[in-house]
């Protein structure tokens, strides 16, 4: 059985490769190469240079064949273009769950094929697990860094191809283990930038890209009254109260984001909560029809625990939850994923 590893030279996708050797595969590791930078590296983010050396180097000691794919294009069309479209439509896109759709899954799934492999591998944590003539993904056993909300869009197909070695495992353990192989990156710190915003500046980078400057419009309250200036829409997202460089005399936040009138709408913190949340591109992992009336799970947010409601499907592929209980910052472009118990059922795009 031959497997090809993902590696971004980091500690996680590292460990993953010597547990897959472990594990008697042949495999082969590899590096994508996403994009060219805009603006200066950051200590936080992935893709650079030193990280695919520092992939390089593990790979050497482990006596793996590897290989720097060139995604360029792809990932430009598929992650950074509609990151760039969602800003400037008012939404708050999440081009993590993109690159995992159509990078690190799609297109390593050609290359898988190409190379004669069985397997993809990467450092996610989180769990596959056959059930049946079927499988499923489910959360990592440390929940602390369960990535499962970002791989809603996996599909039988790719996961009857997929390995999760660090699924059992907690990031103290995976450190540990790096240690006992001699990898130098055991304690690497951990990317938390988006990789083609490494500064975090996503409107520095929109405008780099776009060539055009952000247009100030008004900030206005609920009834439309207005309160002040805001620097262009791009640089809000629902929920922010930061930055909004606005005094008061109380906190204020984002409550939504009007494209066409160049408004930024600003409320209290109990004019963010609501119960109904419609999304599109919806994706199901176990195929098929998704169940109307289904009661399960459903988080809007990577970080938030997931709160019971009912799933409607309304049909020519969108959706409708509605939760119990008010959530908090519902916001388009985000992704609402649906979970049974530590299952993840599938997920979609926020409207």
């Amino acid at each position: 059985m031959k497997a090809l590893i993902a590696m971004s030279g980091g500690v996680d996708s590292s460990v993953a490769a010597a547990l897959t050797i472990e594990q008697g595969y042949e495999c082969i590791g590899c590096n994508m190469k996403l994009f060219d930078a805009v603006t200066e590296k950051s200590e936080k983010s992935c893709c650079s240079l030193d990280d695919v050396e520092d992939a390089r180097s593990v790979a050497r000691k482990l006596n793996m064949p590897f290989y720097v794919f060139n995604f360029k294009d792809g990932f430009k069309e598929k992650v950074i273009d509609n990151f760039i479209n969602c800003y400037l439509c008012g939404r708050t896109p999440n081009p993590c769950i993109e690159c995992n759709r159509y990078m690190k899954f799609d297109k390593l799934y050609e290359r898988m094929k190409e190379l004669n492999c069985d397997k993809i591998v990467t450092g996610h944590y989180a769990i596959v697990e056959k059930a049946g003539d079927s499988f499923v993904l489910r959360k990592s056993k440390d929940l602390n860094k369960d990535q499962s909300y970002v791989l809603f869009r996996l599909n039988q197909e790719l996961l009857s191809h997929i390995l999760f070695p660090l699924g059992a495992l907690s990031k103290e353990k995976a450190r540990k283990i790096a240690e006992m192989h001699g990898f130098f990156n055991a304690h690497k710190a951990e990317s938390q930038d988006i990789c083609f915003v490494p500064d975090g500046d996503y409107g520095k980078v929109i405008e780099a890209y776009t060539g055009k400057k952000s247009v100030p419009g008004n900030f206005v309250d609920l009834k439309g009254n207005v309160l002040g200036t805001h620097e262009g829409v791009i640089n809000y997202t629902i929920g922010q109260r930061k930055g909004l460089k606005l005094a008061m005399g109380k906190p204020v936040y984002v409550c939504a984001i009007d494209v066409a009138r160049n408004e930024v709408v600003l409320g209290d913190n109990e004019d963010l909560f609501g119960t109904v949340v419609y999304s599109e591109d919806n994706n199901w992992i176990a195929g098929g029809e998704i169940p109307d009336g289904l009661k399960c799970s459903a988080k809007v947010r990577y970080r938030m625990a997931e709160k019971p409601g009912t799933i409607f499907n309304e049909g020519n592929g969108r959706l409708k939850f509605v939760f119990d209980e008010p959530v908090r910052a519902i916001t388009p472009g985000q992704s609402i994923v649906f979970y049974d118990g530590d299952i993840v059922l599938g997920g979609g795009t926020i409207v």
